[in-house]
C-alpha cells in the first residue's frame, strides 16, 4: 500500500505572514524514501517502487548517518537553474537505467520533510520542528538536497520566483503537523497554469506529423470525465512514436467523456488510463484549455484521481 502523503491546495493568495514559510515549488516526481538499517526503498505517491529507477538517490539515502528515517520530497532533473519535467521524462518509469542514462540525465532528490527518525514518529510535530530535525540529521550530497525555506516578504518573493522562471512557490504553515491527504496548511502558488489531465482520445496526424495530431484530455468531476479540449503541441518525434503506440493499444469505440463537443475531425477514443502533464494559458468560461502544450506523461498519478485544480 502507498504511504498516505500530505498534499497541497492551489491558491491565488500571495500575502503570507511570519506564521508561514515559503519553499520553491518543484516540477518533478513525488518520492518517499524509507531507510531501515542497510535497507532503502524509494516509493512514488501511488506506491510504485522507484528504488531501481534512481540509483544515485538510493546511494545518497543509504549513506546517511541515521539508522532509520522516512523522508518526503521530490525527485527533479535540472536544466540549468530550472527544474525540467521534460528532462525527468528520460528517467521516469525506467526500472533499471543504464550508467549512460544516469550520467546523461542526473536527478536530485529535494527533501522537504522528515516523518520518522530512529523509530520516532514526527508527523504530529510542527513543521519548523520537523525541518530542524531534518537539517540536523541529513547531510546533503550531489543527489540529495534539502529545500530552502523563507519567512516573510511573500509577494516580492513570488514575483521574483516567476521572473526567474520557477514553477511557483509553496506556502506552509509553520505550526502545522504532517496530516495525510489534501490540506490548506500547505498551499501552492503557481506562476503559470499547469496540471495533470486524463487522456481520453487522439486525432489523426496532419502534414508532416506522425502517429497522432493532438491529445483529447479531461478531468473527473462528480464521477464523470469532463472534456477539457485538445493538446496539439509540445511533442518530440520520440514522444509521438512511443505515446502513439500506447494510445493505439488503448483504443475503444466509445468516448470516455460525457461532453466532448464538438468532436474534432479524425478522432479516436481511448480508455482513460494515461495521465498527461499539461501547461496552458488559462481556462475558458466553458471549461476548455487555451494555448495548451504537452509537458510529459505522469505514471505517478492515477487517472481516477485527476480533478480540475481550482484556487481556494
Amino acid at each position: 500500500m502507498p504511504i498516505p502523503l500530505m498534499l497541497a491546495t492551489l491558491t491565488d493568495r500571495r500575502d503570507f505572514g511570519e506564521d508561514w514559510v515559503l519553499e520553491r515549488k518543484l516540477d518533478g516526481e513525488r518520492c518517499v524514501a524509507r531507510k531501515d538499517g542497510i535497507d532503502v526503498r524509494l516509493e512514488s505517491r501511488t506506491g510504485k517502487d522507484l528504488t531501481g529507477t534512481y540509483p544515485e538517490v538510493h546511494a545518497s539515502v543509504a549513506a546517511q548517518r541515521p539508522r532509520q528515517m522516512l523522508l518526503d520530497g521530490e525527485v527533479v532533473a535540472y536544466d540549468g537553474g530550472q527544474t525540467s519535467f521534460s528532462r525527468l521524462q528520460q528517467r521516469l518509469g525506467i526500472a533499471r537505467p543504464s550508467p549512460e542514462q544516469v550520467a546523461a540525465y542526473p536527478v536530485v532528490y529535494c527533501v522537504f520533510d522528515l516523518l520518522e527518525l530512529d523509530d520516532e514518529d514526527l508527523t504530529d510535530r510542527p513543521l519548523l520542528q520537523r525541518r530542524a530535525r531534518m537539517a540536523g540529521a541529513i547531510l546533503p550530497t550531489g543527489a540529495l538536497q534539502l529545500t530552502e525555506a523563507w519567512h516573510g516578504d511573500s509577494e516580492r518573493r513570488f514575483a521574483e520566483a516567476c521572473r526567474s522562471g520557477w514553477e511557483g512557490l509553496m506556502a506552509k504553515r509553520v505550526d502545522a503537523p504532517y496530516t495525510r491527504g489534501r490540506s490548506k496548511d500547505w498551499l501552492k502558488l503557481k506562476c503559470a497554469w499547469e496540471q495533470e489531465l486524463v487522456i481520453g482520445g487522439f486525432t489523426d496526424p496532419a502534414g508532416s506529423r506522425t502517429d497522432f495530431g493532438a491529445l483529447l484530455v479531461g478531468y473527473h468531476e462528480d464521477g464523470r470525465l469532463l472534456y477539457a479540449g485538445k493538446v496539439g503541441t509540445g511533442y518530440t518525434a520520440a514522444t509521438l512514436r512511443d505515446l502513439g503506440a500506447r494510445l493505439r493499444e488503448l483504443q475503444t469505440p466509445q468516448s470516455p467523456f460525457v461532453d466532448a463537443r464538438p468532436i474534432p475531425r479524425g478522432t479516436h477514443w481511448t480508455r482513460p488510463e494515461l495521465v498527461a502533464q499539461v501547461g496552458f494559458a488559462e481556462w475558458t468560461h466553458d471549461g476548455r484549455l487555451r494555448q495548451s502544450r504537452f509537458l510529459g506523461l505522469r505514471d505517478d498519478k492515477l487517472a481516477a484521481e485527476v480533478v480540475r485544480e481550482r484556487p481556494r
